[in-house]
């Protein structure tokens, strides 16, 4: 398995793998445009060529950063590589000096095993609704809030 940042050359099978899930209601779908403007923030696994997984760091505010966008290939789920994932966006945040992660999530399982703990979504800050306005379930939302402390 090989681990990278995103390319120009990787949207597509970002957006194939994010949005199959986001067919089967399992995550919120993404636009191409919105993969091209935070391709900076996916890592990918890589196996022989193929993206098998993807999961993004975003940046929201003061020592503050969510994990998005986090889909692994069906036949490859169950392997470590979403953990590996988000093991290495945990690296990156806290190199850029973030201290809470957070995540709005439909799979709590996969990331309470990952360290986080569920909260309630009025106690985020504000600062992360801002993308929410775009969402096709706004105001409805019913992702599940996650946080997990990188102190």
């Amino acid at each position: 398995m090989k681990y990278h940042r995103a390319t120009f050359r990787d949207v597509e099978s970002i957006h194939k793998l994010v949005n199959h899930y986001a067919e089967l209601g399992l995550m919120l779908a993404r636009s191409r445009n919105s993969i091209y403007e935070a391709l900076r923030d996916f890592i990918l696994a890589e196996d022989n060529g193929t993206v098998v997984g993807v999961g993004a760091l975003h940046l929201v505010w003061d020592e503050l950063a969510e994990i998005r966008a986090m889909a692994i290939a069906p036949e490859y789920a169950k392997r470590g590589i979403g953990m590996s994932i988000v093991a290495q966006l945990s690296e990156d945040a806290r190199e850029q000096g973030v201290k809470t992660l957070f995540t709005l999530t439909y799979q709590p399982g996969f990331f309470a095993k990952a360290g986080f703990h569920e909260v309630p979504k009025e106690g985020l800050s504000q600062k992360v609704w801002k993308d929410c306005i775009n969402c096709s379930k706004f105001p409805n939302c019913d992702e599940i809030a996650m946080i997990r402390s990188l102190d």
